[in-house]
């Protein structure tokens, strides 16, 4: 990565995600409309759009050549059908990434032209079997196809559309010569991607978004933020003694992400709820104490399924049944965020009309 510094006068105005002469909060499209459709497809993308989203957010990794392309993880089986493509055995293989052991295939094996050949599939088939009909009917798509998608439904439907592109895996890429600071920028020039269309880029590491605030990148710049741990990027650097994401929310820690040039948290479901004593589910005090370190707050991810829920939210007919979804999405929604992540970003837009009317 470049050298982290925390300038970041030359970003200029492009529309936030989460602008504030809009009703609040925005609704990102979670991978796409993904509770209906395989994630990251373009059918997932298009569908968001149509069922209200005001943006989508793809998780972007790189291919041997560097190219940058849309999918979950560095490693695909869940996701592809690599697993079932000879010409692609001998490319599975074990590694360590983040700390954590995969063995399978992943992006930085391939290069862009074989990634191409793929078709992608439901990862969570168990819970949305619907979607999983739909297995094989896409292919994996590069960022440059989901920017051109973008524009285009921006000006088929005459609203301005955006992303919220997740860096993953930035310390992990750069040990192998993918610097995703320098190759995202090179992406969204070469594709001349419109300054006017709202932009946010978030990670979970903090140095690649100081990185991109350091080198003028225009768009907000999000910091994502687990349930528990600590980021890859400062395990790296310190291991075991590396800080938490914990000491990142503390009044001191939120101010200290603003000094860096950032502009927004997005925190876990886990954060943004908490279970009182006495059972009742209730919104923690995160959006407000973000907000007065001058920090927009994000929230991922909204999912009715009892699987996703808090246990107090879930109701009966198993985990990929529906629970008491809109009670959650009402909690998050009033709790003072400027955007939430949502598979299903029609369920998320209907709670939010239905506060726009009282």
């Amino acid at each position: 990565m470049r050298p982290v510094t925390t300038d970041s006068a030359s970003r200029g105005s492009r529309p936030r995600i989460a602008p504030g002469d809009r009703p609040l909060p925005a609704i990102i499209a979670h991978r796409g409309a993904s509770g209906y459709r395989p994630e990251h497809t373009a059918a997932a993308y298009e569908l968001a759009f149509a069922l209200g989203a005001d943006a989508v957010e793809p998780d972007i990794v790189a291919t041997r050549d560097g190219v940058l392309v849309i999918r979950h993880d560095v490693e695909i089986s869940a996701t592809t059908d690599v697993a079932s493509r000879p010409e692609f055995a001998a490319l599975r293989t074990t590694k360590e990434v983040d700390g954590a052991v995969l063995t399978g295939w992943f992006t930085e094996d391939f290069t862009w032209a074989q990634l191409a050949t793929l078709r992608c599939v439901e990862r969570l088939a168990a819970l949305r079997p619907l979607s999983a009909t739909f297995d094989g009917r896409y292919g994996v798509l590069r960022l440059s196809e989901l920017l051109d998608l973008v524009t285009a439904a921006s000006a088929r439907l005459d609203r301005p559309l955006g992303i919220v592109a997740e860096l993953k895996h930035a310390t992990y890429f750069d040990s192998l010569g993918l610097p995703l600071d320098e190759l995202f920028p090179a992406e969204l020039a070469a594709a001349g991607w419109d300054r006017s269309a709202p932009l946010a880029v978030e990670s979970f590491e903090q140095d690649i978004l100081v990185s991109l605030a350091a080198a003028g990148v225009d768009a907000d710049l999000v910091y994502l933020v687990e349930a528990h741990g600590a980021p890859a990027d400062r395990v790296a650097r310190s291991g075991a003694a590396a800080r938490a994401y914990d000491d990142d929310v503390t009044d001191a820690g939120l101010a200290a992400l603003a000094a860096c040039g950032l502009t927004g948290v997005s925190v876990d479901l886990s954060r943004m709820l908490r279970t009182t004593g006495d059972g009742a589910l209730v919104a923690t005090d995160i959006a407000r104490r973000a907000a007065a370190a001058g920090l927009q707050t994000y929230c991922w991810t909204l999912r009715p399924e009892n699987a996703f829920l808090p246990p107090s939210a879930r109701l009966g007919g198993g985990p990929g049944s529906p629970g008491d979804w809109r009670r959650v999405f009402e909690l998050v929604q009033r709790s003072g965020a400027a955007a939430v992540f949502a598979d299903h970003p029609d369920l998320a837009a209907s709670v939010r009309e239905t506060r726009a009317r009282e």
